[in-house]
């Protein structure tokens, strides 16, 4: 079963609860909904819920699952000469199975600009982040002298904190010869991401990778990589324009969000209240990410309008599931 519903001729999946053949475990996540099938297969179902400094909103973005799934999944095969990768299938617009993996309770952010958490850090004075020092003189969207890496811990409740390198390695959280691969890995994967953006007119500002260990100890690629949930996109044109004459960059991101969050008096503190997403803002929202997914990829985004889509996943795993694991 799942929850779902019809505004505007559009479909928002808020959650989903099924039993899938050999199924074990279900996980809601702040997006996704984790099957665990056996013992060596994940079913990610990316619903439309929409999350902000670490709080689910009260409504769900119709399309925005759609969107984040098969961009990660175009980006994971754009990268799969570069790092091994989680993915086995994708049956369906929503859906991602995958090697059921370990991962690191670390989230390697990368950073190639000065922008969002970065700047809020700066701004207020740090010149530090995450144990990388930063320089003076630096603006807001600035282009940083080269990218780096500011890891958070991976928070199973709340909110990610920043920790330095060398942390992550004193606290065991990730071992060093596990930790100059994770790096080696960001850093490829980062330039790769740039490059493919810049074919589409975009600058990555900044983007995040989470990583796991497979069942033969191998580090892999997991969840998703370069969507709007995970990244930050300038437009290329009009970059320069805007830095010299100090006006906001033309952002792709979920940044658009958050700010909006913060002018309505949301940050994510405790006795704060979410403020209500009226039909305009969540149709916005939808048309951004679909805006996203077609720069970013170059492809034309083909809305799956099917009357009941939450049917339609759950057909499309049974289906993928009795194939491959008679």
């Amino acid at each position: 079963m799942g929850v779902w519903f019809t505004f505007a001729h559009m479909s928002a999946i808020s959650k989903t609860n099924f039993q899938f053949q050999d199924q074990t475990k279900l996980y809601h996540g702040k997006v996704r909904d984790v099957y665990h099938i056996g013992d060596d297969l994940l079913v990610i179902i990316v619903t439309d819920r929409i999350s902000a400094f670490d709080v689910i909103l009260p409504r769900p973005i119709p399309y925005k699952g759609q969107v984040l799934n098969q961009i990660a999944a175009y980006f994971m095969e754009a990268t799969s000469d570069l790092v091994p990768n989680w993915i086995v299938a994708v049956p369906d617009p929503n859906v991602t199975i995958g090697k059921k993996c370990t991962p690191f309770k670390v989230e390697m952010v990368i950073r190639g600009y000065l922008s969002g958490h970065a700047w809020r850090v700066y701004k207020a004075g740090n010149r530090e982040l995450c144990g990388v020092k930063l320089p003076e003189g630096l603006k807001e969207s600035g282009r940083l002298p080269q990218p780096i890496i500011t890891p958070t811990t991976k928070a199973t409740a709340g909110h990610d904190e920043d920790i330095s390198k060398e942390e992550l390695i004193k606290q065991g959280i990730v071992s060093k010869k596990d930790y100059d691969l994770l790096e080696e890995y960001t850093y490829s994967l980062f330039k790769r991401g740039t490059e493919l953006a810049s074919l589409q007119g975009l600058i990555l500002v900044d983007t995040k990778y989470e990583f796991g260990k497979d069942k033969n100890g191998n580090i892999v690629l997991i969840d998703e990589i370069h969507t709007p949930d995970s990244s930050r996109y300038f437009y290329q044109d009009g970059y320069e324009t805007r830095q010299k004459s100090g006006e906001p960059q033309k952002q792709l991101s979920k940044e658009f969000l958050r700010q909006w969050l913060i002018e309505n008096n949301f940050t994510g503190q405790a006795g704060q209240t979410v403020p209500d997403m009226e039909d305009d803002m969540i149709a916005m929202v939808s048309e951004r990410y679909i805006e996203l997914f077609e720069k970013v990829t170059g492809q034309k985004f083909t809305p799956d309008r099917s009357a009941d889509p939450v049917e339609r996943i759950e057909k499309a795993v049974q289906n993928w599931l009795r194939k491959n694991r008679s």
